[in-house]
């Protein structure tokens, strides 16, 4: 195993991978921006060092300043998490160049299935069904000759896309030309690459992905479906393991087609195959996700195993410890992604300081968060605050303790989607598994109002919190290169939570 691994990541993945790395005997490094310095991360870990202002780009996407923190530091592996660098083919090549273990697939792997051009390709290749659609764009008037043949409406896509971004739909051949010249900048923009390819939309479909884990002694693993039908704008917002439509004839289907996509892929460590589904139970690989994917929760708790442990374990060469067959499945469980958006206007954007955070508990409850009195929302970052994660012994009794695990949930000072959850959760489509990839669209008009007294109950939660805050304390923090400055005020929690800042090393566990 490794004698110390960086997180190269903030928030609740970044303590999700240090909670695993305590457990196996790992001492971990935290980096932070400067707007994340009193972060949970930050606090949990056994280090911890600034990498720079707040923009990603010069701190969680600055791939040498992570590296001169990890040499610093000592380490021999980095976990990229999700997001940011955990896709990126450079990122990892330069991990391998410096002789520090990347916790992922190769970068060849990477690259071959982070095209979505050349996956289409190898899956076609292998067998595996695909979406309807072209190789790359590059020419107007190719594009509207093969859009007439596919037939309207189609989406275009970017070739280096990924997380439901660089997608548009196109209705008519009048909408088509500007498309594909916006569609092609925003790729540019986003992810470096221009790229862009047609594919039919299908629609009614379902979202079904597969979670699989390979070593490097050519053993590969389906551990489950997950249904992640329940999308606003390409996004996940509920995701459940297994699926309520998958059978055992479409699932052993599914599973074959993940694992032959990873097998053609040359692929190490876990990775998620995505696939749609149509009412006729025909599915097409849509693509597969070289990273561990934040709904990674309901497959462990079903499957009863620790995917961020086996990424470890993997990734220092060993072997798999069990096989398909010897896999159990477990009841049935639902994750709710618990994001700073106002469901009562659009989902527009909560920025701001969170007055007052209670999570739920009890049991088949599961929170994985980084939230705390007075943590901040930035809007530098992602607006994924928290995932809350139910299990039942079947899908009935999942659904009932997720909604009480959000009726629990109180966060004071920004707005976030638990009444959408709760509206959702509530409705005889989705408790009959009646599903499809615009049912948001479909059921919600953009305004979900709370439950009765949920919003009064967090205002007096967070009067109450402003009545009885701790006095603070002032300290003084040393920065990695060895500047000080004056620290600002530190709450009481904070400070019982145990601080770890700029390299200081705390000498408790």
């Amino acid at each position: 195993m490794f004698k110390k691994l960086l997180v190269a990541n903030r928030g609740e993945i970044a303590i999700r991978v240090m909670r695993a790395c305590r457990e196996l005997g790992v001492p971990n490094v935290a980096v932070y921006s400067d707007v994340d310095r009193r972060s949970m991360h930050v606090r949990y870990a056994d280090e911890a060092y600034r990498i720079g202002p707040p923009p990603a780009a010069q701190s969680y996407l600055n791939i040498q300043a992570i590296l001169d923190v990890a040499a610093r530091a000592g380490v021999d592996a980095i976990h990229p998490g999700y997001g940011f660098l955990a896709e990126n083919a450079a990122f990892a090549e330069a991990c391998g160049a410096a002789g520090i273990t990347f916790v992922g697939p190769s970068p060849q792997a990477m690259r071959s299935l982070g095209d979505k051009i050349e996956a289409r390709r190898l899956m076609r290749h292998a067998g595996i069904p695909t979406v309807p659609g072209t190789d790359e764009i590059t020419d107007p008037q190719a594009a509207i000759a093969a859009a007439r043949e596919i037939g309207y409406p189609v989406l275009v896509k970017a070739a280096a896309g990924g997380g439901g971004r660089g997608i548009r739909r196109v209705e008519s051949e009048a909408e088509l030309r500007d498309a594909l010249a916006v569609a092609s900048g925003e790729a540019l923009s986003a992810f470096g690459n221009g790229g862009i390819y047609l594919e039919k939309y299908l629609a009614p479909v379902r979202h079904i992905e597969v979670q699989i884990i390979a070593d490097r002694h050519g053993n590969v693993v389906s551990l489950g479906e997950r249904e992640c039908s329940i999308q606003r704008r390409h996004q996940k917002m509920i995701e459940e393991c297994p699926s309520p439509i998958v059978n055992e004839r479409l699932r052993d289907r599914l599973t074959w087609a993940a694992i032959t996509a990873a097998r053609v892929a040359g692929y190490e460590n876990v990775g998620t195959a995505e696939f749609l589904l149509d009412s006729d139970h025909n599915f097409y690989f849509l693509e597969m996700n070289t990273r561990l994917q934040v709904e990674h929760s309901v497959t462990e708790i079903v499957a009863g195993v620790d995917l961020v442990a086996e990424q470890l374990v993997v990734a220092a060469g060993r072997r798999l410890s069990y096989t398909q067959e010897s896999l159990p499945r477990r009841g049935w469980a639902i994750e709710c992604r618990i994001v700073a958006e106002d469901a009562r206007h659009n989902f527009v954007p909560s920025v701001g300081a969170v007055s007052f955070a209670r999570e739920p508990a009890g049991p088949g409850v599961r929170v994985e968060s980084a939230l705390y009195d007075g943590f901040e929302v930035s809007m530098f970052y992602d607006s994924l605050v928290a995932k809350v994660t139910a299990w039942g012994r079947d899908r009935d009794e999942a659904i009932r303790r997720m909604r009480r695990a959000l009726s629990e949930f109180k966060i004071a000072g920004i707005e976030t989607n638990i009444p959408f959850h709760q509206r959702v959760l509530a409705g005889d489509e989705f408790q009959r598994g009646d599903l499809h990839t615009g049912f948001v669209q479909e059921h919600f008009d953009g305004v979900v109002e709370p439950p009765p007294g949920d919003r009064a109950a967090a205002l007096l939660a967070a009067a109450l919190l402003t009545v009885r805050r701790t006095p603070v304390m002032r300290r003084q923090e040393v920065t990695p290169d060895g500047s000080s400055w004056k620290g600002r005020a530190r709450s009481a929690q904070a400070r019982a939570a145990g601080w770890r800042t700029g390299g200081w090393r705390s000498s408790s566990r």
